[in-house]
């Protein structure tokens, strides 16, 4: 399936007074149509990690790293996981290094959504770190996959494998609120219609808020190069929309899900979708960034979870939210062992290594976990690689848990061994 552009949905009008953030391509290189820059070999001394800005203090709860079996679906070339010794995580010190957030939401209602994205907030201690008056805000939200596929009888796409509209609907008013003069909701998307298909165009007309189709540079006329910084992992510059250069604050609302290669897409997974597919992709046939990827599982395993980090650093994101009020198990969309499930939850920090941390462990899943044990049954841990980098913390003894404990929403979800079961 080729991939579809959206027509600009922004006007040069709208965009004129934004002024002008800071990723092995090997073999690969010479097949992508792209302008990014492969990165030397990493060696680089870490930046430093954010420091938690919320003051609240809450004891994280402990997780149990699940026992692995073998699974005979696994397709060819994946490893299963060994069996694993149940442990528990120590509780968050007095000082911890982060604050990450969780409430309860049993449904999509506009109220008990909003709700429980106010409770979230308050519980990091408002949005005064991330928002300012006046400032121009992006929501990446997670459309992956478009028309592409189906979701589960009965359920929406957004109900089962995409962020739902209404979760940014609740935030988008919050950031409003807290004096965001401009929102922009922000997807590289697989379809032209994907805003109005999936409540999008709705929710931007309600808060005034501009959808931006990523794969398209309008009104620029091309992209921007983001710098990822010394000791990138394979991209020294990522090409981008150049909105996502000049925006004051990025949030990044993904769908809780499994991932067949990357293990969890969370916050951090979510920004995948940033880049254009036609600068990232092996072939022009490929409907999914291949070069992200790599020509072969054995090149998946290592490359995609490092260009993940290199795309968290070169655009920093400034809030995380996770949806997992209703999702899937088994992957990321509806294919093979994919099957609904609904955990109630939302997840969110600042910190957004600690965030994804935290949903890792309501899966059920050790958010430390060494390939191949779950969720990193096909691939490098990219929580971990993000640690080592300094964007954040995956150790949960670091992170102080607000609002619900982690061991009374966790919900086990099953790992994605392969793509096709």
């Amino acid at each position: 399936m080729s991939e579809h552009h959206a027509t600009g949905r922004i006007t040069r009008r709208r965009f004129i007074h934004i002024a002008a953030a800071t990723a092995l391509l090997g073999a690969c290189r010479a097949a992508e149509p792209a302008t990014p820059t492969p990165a030397a070999a990493p060696a680089a001394t870490p930046s430093p990690a954010p420091s938690a800005t919320a003051s609240a203090t809450a004891t994280a709860a402990p997780t149990l790293a699940p026992s692995a079996t073998a699974c005979p679906e696994c397709s060819e070339g994946a490893t299963a996981a060994p069996t694993t010794t149940a442990t528990i995580a120590p509780p968050a010190t007095p000082d911890a290094r982060a604050h990450v957030a969780i409430a309860r939401a049993a449904s999509y209602d506009p109220a008990i959504v909003r709700r429980a994205v106010r409770d979230l907030l308050d519980g990091l201690g408002g949005l005064a770190g991330v928002v300012h008056s006046g400032s121009r805000v992006a929501i990446k939200v997670n459309l992956t996959g478009g028309s592409f596929f189906s979701p589960p009888a009965g359920l929406s796409a957004t109900e089962s494998y995409m962020t739902h509209p209404e979760v940014v609907r609740a935030l988008g008013e919050l950031l409003r609120d807290a004096g965001a003069r401009e929102l922009f909701i922000v997807e590289a998307l697989f379809d032209d219609d994907s805003f109005r298909r999936y409540g999008y165009e709705e929710v931007a007309r309600s808060l005034g808020a501009s959808p931006v189709d990523l794969n398209r540079p309008d009104p620029y006329g091309d992209f921007a190069s983001l710098p990822v910084g010394q000791g990138a992992f394979i991209y020294e510059q990522i090409s981008a929309h150049r909105l996502l250069q000049e925006v004051d604050a990025f949030v990044s609302v993904a769908k809780m899900k499994a991932h067949c290669r990357c293990g969890v897409t969370l916050a951090l997974k979510n920004l995948v979708g940033i880049v254009p597919a036609t600068h990232y992709r092996l072939s022009e046939q490929d409907w999914h960034r291949s070069a992200l990827h790599g020509p072969t599982d054995d090149v998946t395993r290592s490359r995609l979870p490092r260009a993940v980090v290199d795309l968290c650093r070169a655009r920093p994101i400034h809030l995380a939210l996770s949806d997992g009020i209703r999702t899937g198990q088994g992957g990321e969309v509806p294919r093979g062992s994919f099957a609904p499930l609904a955990p109630g939850v939302l997840v969110a920090g600042r910190d957004p290594v600690a965030a994804d941390a935290v949903a890792t462990a309501v899966m059920g899943f050790d958010p430390a976990a060494a390939y191949p044990n779950p969720p990193f049954v096909n691939a490098d841990n990219h929580l971990e690689l993000a640690h080592s980098m300094g964007l954040g913390t995956n150790r949960l003894q670091e992170i102080a848990v607000i609002g619900a404990r982690i061991e009374d929403v966790r919900q086990q979800f099953r790992p994605c061994w392969s793509e096709n079961g």
